[in-house]
């Protein structure tokens, strides 16, 4: 039985440019990429592949010097036609030129067996070569997990509240048998429980609502409701020492293909949002695909910005960017360049912010009205203002001001007494949309959190 937890903080940010549920015809895109900067924690990727060279999806592109087990894998057949490097050799890409058609052919094969049979290190082996385990994620830290090591427990969010995000119970329609193959496996991982959060204000589909072997928890309440991170401090907070794995319900569904089918399915369904698009809806595609052929006139004249990902976490690309590896969603919205007259003086109700006093008439509009945003940020960065809005939307039993303070101290003791393990970028996102002093807190804490584990 499952129980529900209420949160009373947070703020949904309502954007216009939902996805309509259908998915869309669309031509693949050419090509595909994989980016070592969309896993956190990769020190000194390996290249395994040279330009010129054929692969199969699931072929090893790279590996990381720390990790050399863990292989990161091409998410199509094709020919690997670039692997772009910056600045002092840095590798930031490795581009992948996609056959005309994906036929089961072109998929590298690996061994499956009985799933009731499998033993764990059997099962980490496979999910270690066949490019499916960088889908689990480690806290604290929000790295790539470590295979060696053995978490308390899995957490699985099976619900996304950030702006626009998709619904995957319309992504994962028809996925039930390989969801519940890969919670199969990862109860092999882990002593602990396969944790399961589900979304109290929403249906619940079938693919979660009949799920076994997990134990399901109810979340009621705003953004970050479906955050993995909140839903974990609810349930079994992580303290110095702990170990906690996160798998998203994509990943799930992928380990499970693996194991099934013996293949590295990268496909997935996305979605193309914001206000800047025309016609905002799904599509199926393959990790790491180039976003060209979907923006392809269906995108207004005004002067965009793409994003790989929601507006708060997501990732700036180019027009011919490419989908992060985590990513299951394309954002459009306006750039904003332009100043303006009075800022945030001048009354009007078409204006998102949290603070009535900076959104004057906006709260008038109700929980259903849909804003255009832009990515001006109203101000520039300053001196750093205490106010308790932090606090306001984080549901959690943490200080996100003070321990952003500490983080720009080093003070190490103070960063752990006030949950810097429970948090990673996501989590302190909301605090950053919200700040009057304009500070980039996602980053701050990412190297308070570089400061804790090179310590």
């Amino acid at each position: 039985m499952s129980h529900t937890i209420k949160l009373k903080k947070g703020f949904d940010i309502n954007l216009a440019g939902k996805a309509e549920k259908k998915l869309a015809e669309c031509d693949q895109p050419e090509t595909f990429a994989i980016k070592p900067t969309d896993f956190i924690g990769i020190q000194r990727p390996k290249v395994m592949v040279n330009e010129g060279d054929t692969v199969k999806a699931g072929t090893p592109l790279l590996f990381c010097k720390m990790q050399e087990d863990v292989k990161y894998c091409s998410p199509v057949s094709g020919e690997i036609v670039e692997i772009k490097r910056g600045a002092k050799r840095k590798l930031l890409e490795i581009k992948i030129l996609a056959d005309k058609e994906i036929v089961s052919e072109e998929f590298k094969k690996f061994a499956t067996t009985d799933i009731s049979k499998i033993v764990k290190q059997e099962a980490i082996e496979l999910m270690l070569k066949s490019g499916v385990w960088p889908n689990i994620i480690q806290r604290p830290y929000g790295i790539v997990a470590n295979p060696t090591d053995s978490p308390k427990a899995i957490f699985i969010s099976t619900f996304d509240t950030h702006p626009l995000a998709v619904d995957q119970n319309f992504t994962l329609k028809g996925e039930e048998n390989y969801f519940q193959t890969g919670i199969d496996i990862l109860n092999k991982l882990t002593k602990g429980k396969v944790n399961l959060g589900l979304n109290e204000n929403a249906e619940i589909s079938y693919i979660f609502s009949h799920a076994k072997n997990v134990e399901p928890h109810k979340f009621n309440g705003k953004h970050p409701a479906g955050n993995v991170g909140v839903q974990i401090h609810h349930i079994d907070p992580i303290s110095k020492g702990d170990l906690v794995w996160t798998v998203n319900p994509y990943g799930v569904t992928q380990i499970g293909k693996l194991f099934l089918e013996g293949k590295y399915d990268a496909s997935k369904v996305i979605a193309l949002t914001g206000s800047e698009v025309n016609n905002p809806q799904y599509y199926q595609t393959y990790t790491g695909a180039c976003i060209n052929k979907f923006i392809e006139n269906n995108v207004t004249d005004n002067e965009v910005r793409f994003i790989s990902g929601n507006v708060l976490t997501g990732e700036k690309i180019k027009s011919d960017g490419y989908i992060g590896f985590y990513h299951q969603q394309i954002t459009v919205i306006p750039e904003g360049r332009q100043s303006e007259f009075l800022g945030w003086l001048l009354p009007t109700m078409e204006k998102l912010s949290f603070h009535k006093a900076f959104g004057l008439l906006s709260f008038l509009n109700g929980k259903n009205k849909e804003y255009r945003i832009d990515t001006n940020t109203k101000g520039e960065q300053r001196t750093f203002v205490q106010t308790g809005v932090f606090e306001q939307v984080t549901p959690m039993d943490i200080l996100p001001t003070y321990l952003i303070k500490a983080i720009m101290a080093e003070d190490y003791d103070d960063m752990e007494s006030l949950g810097i393990y429970e948090m990673i970028e996501e989590d302190i996102a909301l605090c950053e949309f919200v700040d009057v002093s304009k500070h980039n807190l996602q980053k701050i804490l990412r190297e308070g959190l570089e400061l804790i584990k090179n310590s």
